[in-house]
């Protein structure tokens, strides 16, 4: 095998495979990219045997052939080279050669016949979906994941069609919920039932979605999402469980709502947080007409008050939220105001844009 390809193509290829592949050692050959030449065209795959991704850039191919390498190694070799033409060559008892200008270097290789194969056709059942809307999804509710790998169907992002036949993303960790809707018309059954994507395919897919302008296909296969566009494709195993019912957490009664101007509760709860209690971050709301005082106490450092005038008539009510979860919410939600509904101090609320039902956060109350 003997190829040239362009650094910043090659670099970028390597660079968006580090997440996927293994860390822990426990196979050797999962710690490697495999190298792949096709007609004028090489092929990087990595895999950690849940998630695979393959990554396809033009080259010169001098010499057809496939070898394996240490990923990492590699990854930290090319970005150290000059922005100059690269050549790569496998050599007898699985090393390679790796030349760029005046540097040379050769590497340990090992077979690629061991290299685990990654199934990444795409089945019938597919959509187009905006890489930036997707992508935008993704940002709405990454924050509300859990990290308790013991609640496994809660460590990802539930994806389903909704009964208006637009895309919905929910996730939950038990303490809050965020839900956000894109108007992507699915015209066909995926999604139909709703899958779970894990945490960490939800990393990989985000880095796809921050690098294409373009509309990727996905379509699902054997328990497997397929993702694609012109240079990549990720093949990311599903969580096998079922998902909560999400909608019986959304609180349904709506009588006490606030109308606030989000950028000033923004500032107001940043300022407040300072000064929450670390291990907690326990801050409290109290709404009285047209008015939310905000309120957090420290044992260490002292306490901190501020309020904001608002738009609410309804019940005095004084609440304690975990303010990381508050700000969490806010910043997901790009409107002049939001809109806050709280029914008494022990029931969740929820926060969304004024008039809108595209996003929406339940947030559990905390007692302070």
């Amino acid at each position: 095998m003997k190829f040239d390809i362009e650094r910043k193509k090659l670099l970028k290829g390597l660079s968006l495979i580090q997440g996927v592949v293994e860390k822990k050692k426990t196979l050797p050959i999962l710690l490697n990219v495999l190298i792949e030449t096709t007609n004028d065209k090489i092929i990087l795959t990595a895999t950690d045997l849940e998630i695979g991704i393959k990554n396809t850039y033009d080259s010169n191919i001098i010499e057809p052939g496939s070898i394996t390498v240490n990923a990492k190694k590699l990854f930290e070799i090319i970005k150290e080279l000059p922005e100059e033409k690269i050549t790569i060559k496998s050599k007898e008892n699985n090393w390679i050669e790796i030349k760029c200008k005046n540097s040379k270097f050769n590497i340990l290789a090992l077979s690629p016949d061991e290299f685990p194969t990654i199934n990444s056709n795409h089945s019938e059942n597919s959509i187009l979906i905006s890489s930036k809307k997707l992508n935008e999804m993704i940002d709405k509710t990454f924050n509300s994941m859990s990290t308790d790998e013991t609640k496994y169907n809660l460590n990802g992002i539930y994806l389903h069609k909704t009964e208006n036949n637009n895309l919905r993303m929910i996730s939950t960790d038990g303490h809050r919920l965020s839900l956000f809707q894109n108007e992507i018309e699915i015209n066909n059954d995926i999604f139909e039932k709703g899958i779970i994507i894990p945490r960490k395919g939800i990393v990989e897919l985000k880095k796809i979605t921050e690098n294409s302008e373009n509309d990727l296909e996905i379509s699902l296969l054997d328990n497997n999402l397929i993702v694609s566009n012109n240079e990549t494709q990720l093949v990311i195993r599903l969580i096998d469980g079922d998902f909560p019912d999400y909608k019986r957490v959304i609180p349904t009664n709506l009588e006490n709502s606030a109308i606030i101007n989000t950028s000033k509760l923004l500032q107001a709860l940043k300022r407040i947080s300072i000064l929450a209690n670390e291990k907690s971050r326990g801050i409290n709301l109290v709404l009285t007409e047209n008015k939310l005082e905000l309120n957090s106490s420290n044992p260490e450092y002292g306490n901190a008050s501020d309020f904001i005038d608002i738009n609410y008539i309804g019940l005095d009510i004084n609440i304690g939220f975990n303010s990381k979860y508050l700000l969490d919410a806010l910043v997901n939600i790009d409107s002049e105001n939001i809109q806050i509904f709280i029914s008494d101090n022990i029931s969740p609320c929820l926060i969304k844009k004024e008039n809108s039902e595209s996003y929406q956060a339940v947030i559990m109350p905390m007692r302070l």
